[in-house]
């Protein structure tokens, strides 16, 4: 995909984390510029999604710095950030699957709501209208990936794919300037992961700058405005897709000489 040049959203550099003696990131530094799809990959155990736990605040980092237009954002609790318009997804679906479908959603949309926990014992009549729009904006996200109509369902009850729309669908909901998807095409077919590359798409035309990691190179390479490698939690290679496949690092760290992508 061609890309237009924007002013960087996201600076993460020279990031270090280590899990007693395990070194799951070493000098990770890249730039993710506002309105592309930006993709993490590399083997399992590269650090890629220690890097979003970074990122989304779960962990602090060792050293190094992540910056948010210039706002420091790492050590900061996720909440903060989440806030601050950085929202994601998990590897393994957390969704709330005693809930509907509908509270899933509003409980992303609680995030942006000024509603304390008095006025909330309260119900009192500002409150209720806030509650109000905090649905139908619920609403709204759930017919955008889809799943209006399953509103009133128990979140666990849904089938894989539909629990991976409603966790995007609620990361949506937060209303995020970057939307981090950690592996959003695991354990789909092949019709649910075009739908989820034509969703990716329009996330993006919302506005929304998209970080993936993701392990279905087709996926990546299809919807990929730029490609950031890594390998024992270090970056080996940056670049547009073209580039990236044809890296002989690249293709001996990870991609596989058997792999060929000449016809994307």
């Amino acid at each position: 995909m061609d890309s237009e040049k924007f002013d960087t959203l996201l600076r993460v550099e020279d990031l270090h984390k280590s899990f007693g003696g395990v070194q799951a990131l070493e000098g990770l530094s890249f730039t993710v510029t506002s309105g592309i799809i930006k993709a993490i990959i590399g083997p399992n155990g590269a650090g890629k999604t220690t890097l979003f736990n970074l990122i989304s605040g779960v962990f602090p980092p060792n050293n190094g710095a992540i910056t948010l237009e210039g706002l420091s954002i790492e050590g900061r609790k996720p909440w903060e950030i989440a806030r601050l318009g950085v929202s994601r997804t998990f590897q393994n679906v957390e969704v709330f699957g005693r809930m509907t479908v509908l509270e899933n959603v509003m409980v992303g949309r609680h995030i942006q709501s000024r509603a304390g926990i008095i006025s909330t014992g309260l119900k009192l009549p500002w409150m209720r209208r806030e509650e109000r729009r905090i649905q139908d904006g619920a609403k709204d996200y759930l017919e955008f990936v889809g799943l209006l109509h399953k509103g009133g369902e128990l979140a666990g009850n849904l089938p894989l794919g539909e629990q991976r729309l409603l966790e995007i669908g609620r990361a949506l909901a937060t209303e995020p300037r970057i939307l981090l998807l950690d592996e959003p095409a695991g354990g789909l077919n092949t019709k649910e992961t075009e739908g989820l590359a034509s969703l990716i798409q329009r996330i993006l035309e919302r506005g929304i700058t998209v970080i993936l990691v993701e392990h279905d190179m087709n996926l990546v390479m299809d919807i990929s405005d730029e490609i950031v490698v890594m390998n024992f939690g270090e970056k080996i290679a940056e670049g547009k897709p073209k580039q990236v496949k044809n890296d002989p690092v690249v293709i001996e760290a990870y991609l596989g000489e058997e792999v060929d992508y000449s016809d994307i």
